[in-house]
């Protein structure tokens, strides 16, 4: 059985994340959205409600599993029984950081390969930081993510918008 594991903070999970893992879906018998604790991140949702927003979002996806990780990404797909890292590239300029990532991640396991996918053109302009911003200045995100991710975006951010227009 061919896993695959598609890492991220998905904070939140995007319609192009979305992309990504419907498509991947159709490559591989299990794909496994894992979503990692990214603290460094300071990310607007908690580990935990990532993952269930993140499990809601591909619960039509019968190959599809949403797990949470925390550590080495290494270790977590070894665990997984799994030998692909996917990633998602939206543009040129992810391609450096990523890169990088695929090489650490191969020179501490030569074993893990890393497989890139782009988006549809669709959502290549489309990031997590950017959705966020969205609804913190009160924009409309309905066009980016699932119903129940803009509804606990909205839920999450209630008030901020107004402090921002105050100031």
């Amino acid at each position: 059985m061919q896993v695959a594991v598609y890492p991220g903070s998905f904070d939140p999970i995007t319609y192009g994340h979305l992309d990504v893992i419907q498509r991947a879906a159709r490559l591989f018998d299990r794909v496994v959205v894992a979503v990692a604790e990214s603290e460094s991140k300071q990310p607007l949702f908690p580990l935990e409600e990532r993952r269930e927003l993140a499990a809601g979002a591909t619960s039509e996806l019968p190959n599809v599993e949403v797990d949470a990780f925390t550590g080495l990404l290494i270790d977590y797909v070894l665990r997984r029984g799994s030998r692909v890292i996917l990633r998602g590239l939206r543009a040129v300029s992810d391609f450096e950081f990523e890169f990088q990532l695929a090489l650490t991640n191969r020179r501490i396991n030569e074993q893990v390969e890393t497989m890139f996918m782009m988006p549809r053109d669709t959502y290549t302009f489309l990031s997590s930081r950017i959705v966020k911003e969205i609804c913190r200045l009160g924009g409309d995100v309905s066009p980016f993510v699932p119903p129940s991710v803009a509804a606990a975006m909205t839920r999450r951010l209630a008030g901020h918008h107004k402090a921002t227009v105050l100031q």
